[in-house]
């Protein structure tokens, strides 16, 4: 059986350092608590993420004490963005949120390590080279966690919440029983993704997406003189190509973003990112929670994923910092705070879906192009959604449908049938987004259906119960 690892007391710990992660520990820390964050990795590191920031993004670098040294990496402030396709372009300033008038694209190595010194300094105690082995249970509820410390050896810590913001893969939801989503899609796009040199300084302050058939691609400019530019074809076999081959084809495909990197040089190799799926994941139970992708992932077509990283982490943070010697208070927190993210986050949740279909535009979308090039309050409030200040809702609400969907019919010819059936996608849509706050009190919450916890195996029983 081994000897019992050493063990501590803290009040909370994280498991995962990056943007979930720091997010939950500045807020708590801020808070007075004592928090451990435990990482497998060693910082400054990467990390494989599109990392746009709409200002949403940004702003909550600002709360959480951290956007001066963000940006003092050196990432330009993107102030306009750009969406092209089926032959129109619609260009219009980025709305201000809290203050924050632009995004930015900061690459993972120095935004990452950014936000882990802001976390040191606010109190929290981050452990590099630790990897989570397991929890730690009394009963039915976590109580802490153990851990494998590359310089010392296996480790145990009890703390009143464990935080699981392990991302996609969660060692945590795995080890809670709530690895398997009860909200999914898959994505019908893949990701691909690289770094070019960006000589030209005249689209540096400008976040770009083109359309062309299926396919869609992004020039996002970041620190050190890059663009980030990625890809997203549809979703299918590689028919024995590389990941540089699909990639390279998909750019040739987009003539206006091949001109964009006309005189630049790709640093670096592509990134893949493959058989994606967006998801909600029961994110709160006793004595654990999971922010960032852990509980919640969508397709970074719409660039959401920091965002909601850094602000249900922080929202985290305040909510529990006050209630952690309250067991019953705790948990009533964490519910409270999972479901606020889910209501929060379905629309925004639908859209990408939408957007991530890997389907050439349909004549409602076009619509939505074609009428936003000359109604500078329709490209506005589009932005405003990805800002997440305005609900989707918002722009496809009953009255922006119906203007749109009129317009596309009187111009639909053949496409009709294609119109009336887009149609239909957006009425379910709004339905369900009207009717969703009574759905959730008529039908049993799914909140507090119980988790199976996953039996031990048998070697690790009597270690892996709390006395």
């Amino acid at each position: 059986m081994g000897s019992v690892p050493v063990t501590e007391t803290v009040d909370i710990v994280v498991v995962g350092a990056r943007c979930a992660g720091t997010a939950t520990a500045i807020a708590a820390a801020r808070a007075g608590r004592r928090v451990l964050a435990l990482d497998a990795a060693a910082f400054p590191s990467d990390a494989l993420s599109t990392h746009l920031l709409w200002p949403a993004g940004v702003a909550e670098l600002r709360a959480l004490g951290a956007l001066d040294r963000v940006l003092a990496i050196g990432a330009p402030p993107l102030t306009t963005a750009s969406a092209a396709g089926a032959g129109y372009e619609v260009r219009a300033r980025f709305p201000a949120v809290d203050g924050v008038d632009f995004a930015l694209c900061v690459r993972r190595v120095g935004l990452d390590a950014a936000l882990v010194t802001t976390a040191k300094q606010a109190g929290v105690e981050i452990r590099q080279k630790c990897r989570v082995t397991d929890l730690v249970w009394a009963g039915d509820r976590v109580v802490g966690v153990r851990y494998l410390d590359r310089e010392h050896g296996e480790r145990e810590v009890r703390a009143a919440l464990v935080v699981g913001a392990d991302g996609r893969r969660s060692t945590v939801a795995r080890a809670v029983g709530a690895i398997d989503p009860y909200r999914s899609e898959d994505s019908g796009r893949s990701c691909y993704f690289a770094y070019w040199t960006d000589p030209d300084p005249t689209e540096r302050g400008v976040a770009a997406q083109w359309r062309d058939g299926a396919l869609l691609g992004t020039a996002f400019p970041c620190d050190d003189g890059l663009v980030l530019c990625l890809v997203q074809p549809p979703a299918q076999g590689r028919d024995g190509r590389s990941s540089e081959e699909i990639y390279r084809s998909a750019l040739a495909a987009i003539p206006p973003l091949t001109r964009r990197l006309r005189d630049s040089e790709m640093v670096g190799r592509v990134r893949a990112a493959t058989d994606l799926m967006s998801y909600f994941r029961r994110s709160a139970g006793p004595g654990w929670a999971l922010p960032g992708d852990a509980g919640h992932f969508k397709d970074p077509v719409t660039a959401q994923g920091i965002r909601d990283a850094l602000r249900y982490g922080r929202l985290l943070g305040e909510a529990v910092a006050p209630v952690l010697a309250d067991r019953e208070a705790l948990d009533a927190a964490v519910t409270a705070w999972d479901k606020r993210r889910e209501r929060e986050c379905l629309g925004m949740y639908r859209w990408t879906n939408r957007l991530a279909r890997g389907t050439a535009m349909g004549p409602l979308e076009i619509e939505l192009y074609r009428t936003a090039t000359t109604d500078p309050g329709l490209a506005a409030a589009t932005l405003e959604v990805m800002s997440r200040t305005r609900l989707p809702t918002g722009v496809m609400g009953p009255l922006g449908l119906t203007a749109l969907a009129g317009r596309a019919l009187v111009r639909a010819g053949d496409r009709r049938r294609e119109v009336l059936s887009q149609i239909a996608d957006e009425v379910r849509d709004l339905v369900e987004a009207t009717l969703w706050p009574a759905l959730t009190v008529l039908r049993p919450d799914r909140h507090a259906r119980p988790l199976t916890r996953p039996e031990p195996a048998p070697l690790d029983q009597g270690r892996r119960n709390a006395s």
